[in-house]
């Protein structure tokens, strides 16, 4: 995160609402159609955190906008699950349809500790991010509860980066296979070790389509959102968003529950 934004000459310890973007679900096009369509899925605050204790004066209005949104799907991700049931709208009663609730769990000391509040939490649709994956981590002991719909793992990156080992991912991937749980295996990071070598894997690019190679993720149990407009009516599938992939998304690794490509003209450019 400090290395990305130090990329824009931003400095990453800094917490400000964005002005711009903040709104973004709620945009329309010049037709009074919402550019964010029914069914696609939105990554909140993945840079930062949707729990920061310096955010709470603004997270009720971001409260407001999932609300109105419940055509979309919103991707919360924290490393502070222990904050999250004191800072939820006070009409979320057992959890929305349209939030999918993760915790980050880089290492077997952050799954124990996390993963149980997690599971105590009011959210219809549950998921772990093991990333940065820097160390072994099982999770069998929490997937039986059924709760759990699907789980990311990637390698880290930037300036430093500490070894994903290929162990630590086949362990994850095969118990979540047991229990038919999703897994997405997007990166193997900058330094990966397979077989007791250590592999260099410079850009992003290179990193994801490895991690596709590997063949480690698979769909597991679908994942049942159950949409509506801002009525309260149910959205046949046919009227939901269908992702579309150009020709740098066939060996991504974040292909398997990813948004789909933006259709932004860059891989015809490059070609």
């Amino acid at each position: 995160m400090y290395y990305l934004d130090s990329l824009r000459d931003k400095d990453g310890s800094e917490i400000y609402r964005t002005k711009a973007g903040f709104r973004y679900p709620l945009s329309k096009d010049r037709n009074g159609q919402y550019k964010v369509k029914s069914g696609e899925m939105i990554r909140v605050c993945m840079t930062s955190d949707f729990f920061l204790e310096e955010a709470d004066a603004w997270r009720e209005e971001a409260w407001d906008i999932i609300r109105q949104r419940p055509d979309v799907k919103f991707y919360l991700l924290t490393k502070r699950p222990q904050r999250v049931a004191e800072h939820l709208p006070a009409d979320w009663g057992d959890g929305w349809e349209n939030v999918m609730f993760n915790v980050t769990c880089e290492n077997q000391r952050r799954a124990d500790e996390r993963i149980p509040i997690l599971l105590e939490l009011p959210f219809k649709h549950k998921g772990i991010m093991c990333a940065p994956f820097i160390g072994p981590v099982s999770i069998k002991e929490y997937l039986p509860y059924g709760q759990i719909e699907q789980v990311y793992c990637d390698g880290e990156n930037y300036n430093g980066s500490r070894p994903c080992h290929y162990e630590w991912v086949k362990a994850l991937h095969d118990e979540c296979r047991i229990c038919n749980i999703t897994f997405v295996f997007c990166g193997t990071g900058r330094r990966f070790v397979k077989d007791g070598k250590l592999y260099k894997i410079e850009g992003n690019g290179l990193q994801s389509e490895q991690a596709f190679k590997s063949g480690l993720s698979f769909l597991g149990n679908p994942i049942q959102f159950k949409l509506t407009d801002e009525w309260g009516r149910p959205i046949p599938e046919e009227k939901l968003y269908k992702p579309s992939f150009g020709p740098k998304c066939q060996n991504c690794g974040m292909r398997l529950t990813c948004n789909g490509c933006s259709r932004c003209g860059k891989c015809k450019n490059a070609g």
